[in-house]
């Protein structure tokens, strides 16, 4: 045998060795075991919301998938009811998923959302408060056919709150110009009904992420009996993405485009937000971050001369928790939040500052929007964003059924009053 011969040989009989040699390995299931809720094969969803009687809603932004834009034809909605495993039905009703002549305003140079205060224009999420009633955050914005995002006008951006007995309307606040830009992007919102509030009306509080990609982040707050709104911390460092922010989700990088514009870094701001259990407290993540802050809601609620300067003054920096979308709470406290980098749903306990591990399954990659249940389960979708044409390498790569899991909350864990 020739030198070149023996080391073919040596070669090959290595390679068939090392295919037999065990490595330890990423298990890749972690906590309690996921049960399927929902599965989405029809329009593409973010939000969910979980009544104390079992009912489950959905919403689809056209803000952020032109599939789910009401064109003036299409039978698309914005707003549905979960009505079997795997099936929606508009809500409140159809007529009001689908303003009068679609949720697009042509006749503006360019084009620009309709303004219809009694009409549900690109929803991007939907609540249960602790009086179980469901609440509606239109952010007022939907992109073209042609990926444009186009700004929303007055009378679009608004909260509806809606009684699930009657399932009627029960308030429909309006945001101004002044608390929602025509770029600004409303994205979730918590609610704080407590009566005993010095600073309320009587009805309590929402609070709400401006998750705007064109940089106007900040935070609303809403007092729900005079309808008054304002905002806060706009602009600073704890609303705002980081620079060239990357995260790689099942291998993938997130580089972010819009419209055909040139690959940037993800630029989405404050998104993801809960409210302590005792109210006390609001959080919140920007999703361009792996960071979470927060602040004292009585800072957030005050509107004098130096409450700005006292709000940001107050804001805490909890480190890092991974890649997150949603946030949620349960009634121990613990705050819950998406790890999509790790396939997984982590846990912040504020009694110690240590964020953990919840729950990880491989079938997990974007966990967009949790809802705590009274059923003692955090309910949770799981979207496929990262595989969106926004996306890198801006084809759709999306795969139905979409998912909602859920999971049972820890230590008795259940919706916090």
């Amino acid at each position: 045998m020739t030198h070149r011969t023996r080391a073919v040989a040596i070669f090959l009989v290595g390679s068939v060795c090392g295919q037999s040699i065990s490595f330890v390995s990423d298990p890749g299931v972690y906590g309690p075991t996921l049960e399927v809720a929902h599965a989405y094969y029809g329009q593409w969803p973010t939000g969910i919301a979980v009544s104390s009687t079992g009912r489950m809603f959905s919403n689809y932004p056209g803000g952020l998938d032109p599939a789910n834009t009401y064109n003036g034809s299409n039978d698309v909605y914005t707003v549905g009811e979960l009505t079997s495993l795997t099936r929606e039905t508009p809500y409140p009703n159809l007529e009001m998923n689908h303003p009068p002549g679609g949720a697009i305003n042509y006749s503006t140079t360019p084009p620009t959302a309709v303004n219809y205060q009694n009409y549900l224009i690109g929803v991007q999420s939907v609540v249960i408060d602790p009086l179980d009633r469901l609440w509606i955050l239109d952010t007022g914005r939907v992109l073209t056919q042609d990926g444009v995002l186009v700004s929303a006008t007055y009378g679009g951006p608004k909260l509806i709150g809606i009684n699930l007995t009657t399932n009627s309307i029960f308030k429909t606040i309006v945001f101004p110009p002044t608390v929602a830009y025509g770029d600004s992007y409303l994205n979730d919102v918590r609610f704080d009904l407590r009566s005993n509030r010095s600073d309320s009306s009587g009805e309590g509080f929402a609070y709400i992420t401006d998750s705007s990609a064109s940089g106007h982040n900040a935070l609303i707050i809403v007092d729900l009996g005079s309808g008054e709104s304002w905002r806060h911390l706009g602009l600073t460092r704890a609303v705002r993405g980081e620079s060239q922010f990357l995260p790689f989700i099942w291998g993938q990088p997130g580089y972010y485009t819009e419209a055909g514009m040139p690959w940037t870094s993800f630029p989405i701001g404050s998104d993801g937000i809960a409210l302590s259990a005792d109210g006390e407290t609001l959080y919140w993540c920007p999703l361009a971050s792996r960071y979470m802050y927060s602040a004292p809601t009585a800072k957030l609620r005050a509107r004098g001369p130096a409450s700005e300067l006292l709000a940001q003054q107050s804001v805490v920096n909890h480190g890092q928790k991974g890649v997150s979308d949603g946030l949620e709470t349960d009634s121990n406290g613990m705050i819950y939040l998406g790890n999509n980098e790790g396939d997984a749903i982590n846990v912040f306990n504020p009694s110690n500052g240590t964020t953990l591990t919840f729950v990880g399954d491989p079938r997990i990659n974007w966990v967009d929007t949790m809802s705590v249940a009274t059923d003692g389960y955090l309910y949770f979708t799981v979207n496929q964003l990262n595989f969106a044409s926004a996306t890198y390498p801006g084809t759709d790569r999306r795969v139905r059924p979409f998912a909602l899991f859920r999971a049972k909350l820890p230590n008795g864990g259940r919706k916090a009053c």
